[in-house]
């Protein structure tokens, strides 16, 4: 049987050609033309008041909460399913990630959870468009406005998706992108920080090349201007190799999104009234990017055992995402009852712009077989 792999990045002979004219521009490092298109790309898509591209989503949110002024022993509430970035940049601040749990039906962030975690010293909160469904932004966007604190996007997955016909990427006043391999628009490795604000993006900018700006951009001053390193940066430039591969990724990504979604609408059909589990639920008022696609499977289907069956006929699978507030890097209290389920019962399966569907129609059979066999009967 041909193998059906969880992921594949969409790339080739475009792709290719862009980056030999980066070969031929004799500046294939970060911050030069490749890079300088790619920002003034993003900053028109989002309607922001400017974009940065760096190294991954990671990145953006460490700068983020630099960008905004973020101190140790503040505390930024997070959300809990996910892969647990937002949590790691609060912690390079030496701040408190405060986890917030998630909806059932969607995964994103539940803006009452967010509300009832609101202390004296929050001074923030990262949303997550998880696995490419955007959160509940009107509902987050007034508890941040009520209690003066910042909202930031963390969008890595949603590049694509929209909420109330805004796009995912513009829904705060700085929003996280990430073109990882894996989602619906990639350069392999790499990310960008949107920000309404100009001032932001140019700290961000700053602190992403060791504090001291473009050195390509320095470069073409008549004469030997030495920078001076005037506050302490960071090397979290995106290479112009990739800008120059993101950029064609982005010229392509209707396209990607279109059958990402015809993907996620045959799976919806294969598996509907299947009692064993619950496909994924997204609100009239939003579209996903479908980065994922996640299933919940029914109490008592043992998930472990569906996942080798899906393997055993080559077919990739994985758990879904992360209950961030019980991984030990965090030694958290908390307790999110909602995230950890879902974290106990959500299995993966492929979901990517270059699946057919007659595998789609494969990867449904198989997984409906798998959990029919691995479930304990009902007495």
């Amino acid at each position: 049987m041909d193998k059906i792999p969880l992921t594949h990045a969409s790339l080739g002979e475009r792709e290719l050609a862009a980056v030999a004219e980066v070969f031929a521009s004799g500046w294939p490092a970060g911050q030069g033309p490749s890079g300088k298109a790619l920002e003034a790309g993003l900053q028109e898509r989002y309607g922001a008041g400017g974009a940065v591209a760096l190294s991954n989503c990671g990145a953006a949110l460490h700068l983020a909460m630099l960008a905004l002024g973020v101190k140790p022993g503040d505390e930024v509430i997070v959300a809990d399913y996910t892969f647990p970035a937002p949590a790691h940049a609060v912690r390079y601040v030496d701040a408190v990630p405060v986890f917030a749990d998630v909806r059932a039906d969607t995964g994103t962030v539940d803006p009452q959870a967010v509300a009832a975690l609101v202390t004296p010293r929050t001074v923030g909160i990262i949303a997550v468009d998880t696995v490419g469904l955007p959160a509940d932004y009107t509902e987050l966007q007034a508890i941040a406005d009520r209690h003066q604190l910042f909202l930031v996007e963390d969008a890595a997955c949603a590049v694509g998706a929209t909420y109330q016909g805004r796009p995912a990427g513009s829904l705060a006043e700085v929003a996280c992108l990430s073109f990882h391999g894996r989602k619906g628009a990639s350069s392999g490795e790499g990310g960008a920080l949107i920000a309404t604000d100009p001032q932001i993006a140019a700290f961000a900018r700053r602190r992403a090349s060791f504090g001291i700006g473009s050195i390509f951009d320095q470069g073409q001053v008549i004469g030997l201007p030495i920078p001076e390193f005037l506050e302490i940066g960071y090397n979290y430039k995106l290479s112009d190799i990739a800008a120059a591969i993101m950029r064609v990724q982005l010229e392509r990504l209707e396209e990607f999104l279109d059958h990402r979604a015809a993907i996620a609408a045959r799976y919806a059909e294969l598996l509907a009234g299947e009692e064993l589990l619950t496909v994924p639920h997204v609100p009239a008022d939003r579209t996903h990017a479908w980065q994922s696609y996640m299933v919940t499977l029914a109490e008592g289907v043992d998930r472990g055992a569906v996942a080798t069956d899906l393997r055993a006929a080559n077919i990739g699978s994985f758990h879904g995402t992360w209950a961030s507030h019980v991984q030990p890097a965090f030694e958290s209290k908390q307790v999110c009852p909602v995230s950890a389920d879902l974290f106990r019962r959500n299995l993966g399966i492929p979901m990517h712009a270059e699946l057919t569907m007659s595998q789609t129609e494969r990867v449904a059979e198989v997984l409906r077989k798998a959990v029919r066999t691995h479930a304990t009967p009902r007495t």
